[in-house]
Order: C-alpha cells, then sequence, then structure tokens
C-alpha cells in the first residue's frame, strides 16, 4: 500500500514536467525549422520563399523551379514535428 501511494504521489510531481515537456514548439521556431529544411534540400532550395506560421499552421509563397520542389516543400513541412497544416501557395518561375 505504501509503494502503491508513492508511486502516485511521484508521478503526480512528474505530471507537471511531462506536459511541459510536450508543449508544442512556437510559431517562430516552427519558422526557423521550416526554412532550414527548405533552404538544405536540393528539389527545393534556391527558390524565393516566403514562409508564415500562425497557430501551427505553415504557409508557404513564393516560387520554385518545379513541381517536383513544389511538392517536396509540403511534404518536408509536413513532417516537421509542431506543424499542424500546410498552405502551399508555392508557383512555378514559368507561371505567370
Amino acid at each position: 500500500m505504501h509503494r502503491l501511494i508513492a508511486f502516485l504521489m511521484a508521478l503526480t510531481l512528474t505530471m507537471p514536467i511531462l506536459l511541459v515537456a510536450q508543449k508544442a514548439p512556437s510559431d517562430d521556431a516552427l519558422y526557423d525549422d521550416v526554412r532550414r529544411k527548405l533552404a538544405s534540400d536540393a528539389d527545393v532550395r534556391g527558390g524565393a520563399l516566403d514562409v508564415q506560421v500562425k497557430d501551427g499552421v505553415v504557409t508557404l509563397q513564393g516560387r520554385v523551379r518545379t513541381e517536383k520542389g513544389r511538392q517536396k516543400a509540403t511534404t518536408l513541412t509536413k513532417k516537421i514535428k509542431g506543424v499542424k497544416g500546410v498552405e502551399n501557395k508555392l508557383k512555378l518561375y514559368s507561371e505567370k
């Protein structure tokens, strides 16, 4: 019985720490992560990209060279921990 009480007390004390550790990254941190990830990819980098983040939703705007680059930008962004959604408004340089 004493072990159970001790375990429950320890769990109660560590729960707030666990919840803080799982807190979603800030929009600023997500912005930095997205910019870094896109800049390091050969299919996406070199594009004129504008990244905006609001409440974990990333909006990508600007131009990329290929359709593969446009699609890959979405895929890479979705893989970043904390990103809740991606709105891809990227256009190709060849589009008007």
